[in-house]
């Protein structure tokens, strides 16, 4: 994702390459929802850069989706990072404020580290 000062930015766009995968294709059909991230550098609702992952059609987007997600969620860049890697997890995010969701909260629930691509070791 071009432009990004975001460490966020590089993991959306593996996850955006690996949507064209297989194993992309099968997270896409399994979970079948759109997500709005809203990612801060230091403080939620501050400098926020928007991202859509998009697993209906299996696409990760830079700006705002057109319509309306499934769920939209806020954080920082930090925590976002821990959460995708299943360092922290989202449900303890939430009630610590690390996040918040707008939307539906089912769908929120599908939301877990699992979605994302696993970091390849060099």
């Amino acid at each position: 994702m071009d432009g990004s000062s975001l460490k966020s930015a590089q993991l959306l766009e593996q996850m955006r390459l690996h949507m064209a995968t297989d194993a992309g294709k099968d997270i896409a059909k399994k979970v079948g929802l759109v997500y709005q991230f809203n990612i801060a550098p230091k403080k939620i609702g501050v400098d926020e850069e928007i991202f859509v992952v998009d697993l209906k059609k299996g696409e990760v987007t830079k700006g705002p989706y057109e319509g309306k997600p499934d769920a939209t969620f806020s954080f920082t860049d930090s925590d976002f990072l821990s959460i995708a890697m299943g360092k922290m997890n989202p449900q303890i995010a939430f009630i610590r404020g690390a996040i918040k969701i707008k939307g539906s909260i089912s769908a929120a629930q599908k939301f877990t580290p699992d979605i994302f691509p696993k970091p390849s070791k060099l």
